[in-house]
């Protein structure tokens, strides 16, 4: 539902001298790398792993707020068939394409950097396994992190932030899974928020076609996710988004998210739980959780269980759920509490602290 087709993209990366350590042991084949290893980090020597935030800090001392860092500008990153390779310490105003787009990449660690003003997407990955995205801020994007047909899993995408997704449809995510397979993936502990004029959001977190397995179910667990709208198609959080499997999404405290809140639009073995979903009257507001087989593709052992959820449609009348006609109900759906006594200051006021 939304998709878009990928451009071609050269695997040569753009970067600033004065940010690069790098050793090249390549040999070409059809024009692809074979092997490359590139350290983009400012303190850190090559093929280490930076701790989280172990970059140069503007010291704020004395006046109350909290250290910011620093980030060394860099052009935009184009790698393909690269690995054991970590990006951090950087910013990217990208312009009218992705700030990093990784192609046939592994092993890939992306921590602590500034993707900011395209619109295109912040990072992109195409058939790309064991990458991880973590303590990086994205905002004035068209969507944060596309992943992208990718078979083999471990695409972690945690402890985030993300600051006004401006689209269009279909993009408009802070992170969308879009025909993402395998086990080890999880969209965890991000905070995202789009401040209504200032955004064009669809799905804050989509799953489109994807499966995790049985003993590995993609994990979106403890998200904090505040705006949405005027869209009204997107919303919060879309498990099974024209099928999928094993998909978890636990633990999440949604505030105003859009349309809706939370979804199960298809799929197998798919779960909401334990969330908290609040959602105030707008002219765009629909319903808080809702489970419904769309395109043809049935919810099939869907849970849906021990959510909180208070949700005000369009026409100032709560409704908090909705089972589409046809669709079974989900597993645990008597133990949630429907029109809860809960309202926006499930979020604190402040959940954006990057600059």
């Amino acid at each position: 539902m939304k998709r878009r087709n990928l451009l071609p993209l050269t695997f040569f990366a753009f970067l600033p001298i004065f940010t690069v350590i790098a050793f090249f042991n390549v040999s070409c084949k059809n024009g692809v790398a074979a092997a490359a290893k590139i350290s983009i980090n400012t303190n850190v020597s090559l093929n280490s792993i930076p701790v989280p935030g172990n970059f140069t800090k503007l010291q704020t001392a004395g006046t109350g707020l909290p250290d910011l860092p620093v980030y060394i500008p860099s052009r935009v990153i184009n790698l393909n068939g690269s690995h054991d390779t970590v990006i951090s310490g950087i910013s990217i105003n990208a312009g009218k394409v992705p700030a990093i787009n990784l192609i046939n990449c592994y092993n890939v660690r992306i921590t602590g950097n500034k993707l900011y003003n395209s619109t295109d997407v912040g990072i992109q990955l195409f058939n790309c396994k064991n990458i991880t995205i973590e303590n990086n801020f994205f905002t004035n994007l068209s969507t944060g992190v596309y992943a992208v047909q990718i078979t083999e899993g471990g695409i972690v995408v945690n402890n985030n932030q993300f600051l006004n997704m401006k689209g269009p449809f279909p993009r408009g995510q802070f992170v969308q899974f879009d025909t993402v397979s395998g086990p080890g993936c999880s969209i965890s502990y991000n905070k995202g928020e789009n401040i209504f004029g200032q955004s064009y959001p669809e799905d804050a977190i989509n799953l489109y076609k994807s499966n995790g397995t049985a003993d590995s179910p993609i994990k979106i667990t403890g998200n904090w996710i505040r705006g949405g709208g005027p869209s009204k198609s997107g919303g919060g959080i879309m498990l099974g988004d024209n099928g999928g499997s094993f998909e978890t999404a636990s633990d999440n405290i949604l505030v105003d998210p859009g349309q809706y809140g939370m979804a199960i639009a298809g799929g197998d073995h798919n779960s909401i739980v334990n969330n908290l979903v609040y959602g105030k009257s707008q002219h765009f507001t629909n319903v808080g959780v809702y489970t419904r087989g769309t395109y043809g593709y049935k919810c099939t052992n869907s849970a849906i269980s021990g959510n909180k959820v208070k949700f005000i449609n369009d026409e100032n009348y709560e409704n908090d759920d909705w089972i589409g006609p046809g669709n079974p109900r989900p597993a645990g759906w008597e133990t949630n509490i429907f029109g809860a006594d809960i309202n926006a200051s499930i979020l604190p006021p402040v959940i954006i602290t990057s600059n």
